[in-house]
């Protein structure tokens, strides 16, 4: 192979770019196959889709036709949200883990019922307009034939074959002789092309109830695991309303729980009862209260968040805006109250977002959680499994306990803005909780702020962890770290580029669409 040095030692200054249709996404081949779909005249919806199923042979260390889904769809009168999370096995019960402190991470037990594929189905018969089949060729192609690790994808996947050395079906499919594939170099992936061709022959059939369902039961009854044909037959994504909170001139939409939008939010309406709208943009006292908010937002989740059929809360209580204003006064401006959380998190994740030139949007988020996921790949199937069950919690009497038939707490959301009402912009921001804090300050940076998508993805953030340390990202002005650990907050300088996760985001014009793919990714914004 050509022996060169993979890293980007220079600072990223991307440009906008502007298209009448328009895919941004975490990778190049994928977001070509998403303009493909355009051009042979299909609309955002068969875009988002031919995206979503390349990216999981291109991008396989962050999902996989094992993954779940969700998706915001604007289809120019009204915003649609799809929950395409699968529910736990009707026998994952309490009585399963008795003895354990957590859910187990890795293998059968925390595997629930896969969802993505159902989002594909179901988004294409609502509002796709090529034929489903059509929407593969491009994944096939590349499954087949082969493609390139990108620079990202080739460091993870190293990590992941070191994590999964006791898997024997992933080493077998995602491996060569044992070792992960360089960065560069030609990876095929055959056991997908088949997998994926049955799919679109299928329509999605041969997942749930035919040949590639039985394939994945048989593998979960030779491992006494809880997955059966009849969860995956009962399996079904739904249509929802999305949940939505006004602020800074905008309004924030989000997937309803399980998902962490709610999270998003909270923080965002705590923010705006407390966020003087003059503050400077990356000021000490706005980043100090942006993460204040952030926090009460993340203990709010821990108590609260859950299947939405489970919560004891209504989201209507925990958006209301007496509460809001109540959580906001608890903020001192001079002090920071860096409470820690137990929400579990993984940083790996694909999200992508489609426009058209017809005003349809969308904004799509995909995940196995954990990189590969649990380390179960059904053999000779190309199938890797999430472990979304590790999300459940063993807290007897939590909403979000692990039980049968529940869907369990997602980290993964995709984001939308309206202004007015009308469709401003579709985004996301992958990585764990970077997706409620990310949400939070691309709402901030481009609805109040009016930075354009690529300066807001190129902004650095802030993160702040589970034990309530914060990490600011290379770019800000050192005396805000300073000031900000004067008044408590414990900084964590050095963090790696991924804690920050990657941002997509297309912004609605008056004439077609400004649209940034983040640099901290092998991301591309594209269009024509």
């Amino acid at each position: 192979m050509t022996s060169l040095d993979w890293d980007c030692p220079y600072p990223s200054n991307r440009s906008p770019i502007f298209a009448a249709n328009v895919v941004a996404s975490s990778q190049p081949l994928a977001v070509e196959a998403g303009i493909s779909a355009l051009r042979q005249g299909g609309n955002a919806v068969d875009a988002a889709i031919a995206t979503a199923i390349t990216l999981t042979v291109v991008e396989p260390n962050n999902n996989g036709i094992g993954s779940d889904a969700f998706a915001l769809i604007h289809d120019g009168k009204q915003l649609h949200g799809l929950n395409a999370s699968g529910r736990s096995p009707v026998g994952m019960t309490p009585d399963r883990f008795a003895g354990l402190d957590k859910m187990p991470v890795w293998g059968w037990d925390a595997v629930t019922v896969p969802g993505a594929v159902s989002a594909w189905v179901s988004m294409s018969e609502r509002f796709g307009k090529l034929p489903f089949a059509d929407l593969f060729s491009n994944a096939i192609r590349y499954a087949n034939n082969g493609y390139q690790v990108g620079p990202k994808s080739g460091v993870f996947w190293k990590h992941a074959v070191n994590r999964y050395q006791k898997f024997d079906s992933f080493l077998n499919t995602f491996t060569v002789n044992g070792h992960a594939p360089e960065i560069g170099e030609l990876v095929r992936l055959p056991d997908h092309a088949r997998t994926l061709e049955k799919i679109a022959a299928t329509k999605g059939e041969a997942f749930y109830k035919g040949e590639l369902a039985d394939a994945i039961a048989a593998d979960a009854a030779a491992h006494n695991a809880a997955l059966t044909l009849e969860d995956l037959e009962n399996h079904a994504c739904d249509w929802v309303d999305p949940i939505c909170l006004s602020g800074f001139d905008a309004e924030l939409h989000e997937i309803p729980p399980n998902g962490q939008g709610l999270m998003a939010l909270i923080s965002l309406g705590i923010l705006e009862q407390c966020h003087g709208k003059d503050l400077a943009l990356d000021s000490a006292d706005s980043v100090h209260l942006q993460i204040e908010a952030q926090r009460i937002a993340y203990a709010d989740a821990e108590r609260h968040l859950a299947d939405i059929a489970h919560m004891r809360t209504s989201i209507d209580a925990l958006l209301d805006e007496t509460y809001l204003k109540e959580r906001a006064h608890s903020i001192n401006l001079r002090t920071a109250n860096p409470h820690p959380t137990a929400l579990g998190t993984a940083p790996d994740t694909v999200y992508l977002t489609t426009a058209d030139a017809s005003g349809m949007m969308v904004s799509m988020i995909q995940s196995n959680f954990r990189g590969f996921g649990s380390g179960i790949v059904v053999p000779d199937t190309g199938i890797s499994l999430q472990n979304r069950g590790s999300g459940f919690v063993l807290e007897d009497g939590h909403p979000n306990q692990v039980g049968p038939g529940k869907r369990p707490y997602h980290t993964i959301i995709p984001g939308f803005i309206t202004r007015s009402n009308q469709p401003f912009m579709g985004f996301g921001v992958m990585g764990g909780h970077m997706q409620a804090q990310g949400h939070l300050q691309m709402m901030l940076r481009v609805a109040h702020f009016k930075q354009t998508p690529q300066a807001a993805s190129d902004a650095p953030r802030w993160y702040v962890f589970e034990d309530g340390r914060v990490a600011l990202e290379d770019g800000f002005d050192p005396d805000v770290a300073r000031n900000l650990q004067a008044r408590g907050h414990n900084i964590v300088v050095g963090s790696p580029e991924y804690l920050f996760g990657g941002a997509q985001l297309i912004v609605k014009m008056e004439d077609g669409y400004c649209a940034g793919s983040d640099h901290r990714k092998e991301g591309l914004a594209s269009g024509y």
